[in-house]
């Protein structure tokens, strides 16, 4: 038994020290992205998914108020909503969600920004009674939402790790 523990630690030390000659790093371990992100402003519309995107990307980017902006990320979200399925008496049964982003990234100290789109669709059942049917309407802009924050925040560090 004891063999056998001793060799398994010994594989895990050889293992981890050809991980580390190859170069190889992991995506969130680089510090430089990482604190760059840290360090964007988000603007965006001045309406409820707007508001609902920019709080989704401040944490999705671990915002740190404390710390001098280095980029502005400016979005502006449309909205679609398509209903599907009907029933009996012609109202929908579900709706379908589609949420499109542009985003500019703006570096602080000037030069070239950078833009890219994201779009994200969801569906929501929609209910008979008033309040179901509008919580379920914000449930999916908060799915939306979320989404669309997890989106651009790889687009982010992609765009932040290749300069």
């Amino acid at each position: 038994m004891r063999g056998t523990a001793g060799l398994a630690v010994l594989a895990s030390v050889a293992g981890s020290l050809t991980l580390s000659a190859c170069g190889f790093t992991p995506l969130y371990g680089e510090a430089a992205v990482g604190s760059s992100l840290r360090r964007i402003v988000v603007t965006t519309q001045d309406d409820r998914l707007g508001y609902r995107l920019r709080e989704q990307l401040e944490d999705a980017l671990a915002w740190d108020r404390a710390a001098t902006p280095l980029y502005r990320l400016t979005t502006q979200v449309e909205q679609n909503r398509r209903s599907l399925g009907r029933r009996i008496d012609d109202t929908a049964t579900r709706y379908e969600l589609t949420v499109k982003a542009t985003w500019t990234l703006t570096p602080a100290s000037g030069g070239a920004p950078v833009t890219g789109t994201e779009t994200v669709t969801t569906t929501y059942a929609a209910a008979d009674q008033p309040y179901a049917a509008i919580a379920a309407q914000q449930d999916g802009e908060e799915r939306a939402a979320s989404e669309l924050a997890r989106l651009i925040r790889l687009d982010l560090m992609q765009a932040l790790s290749n300069p």
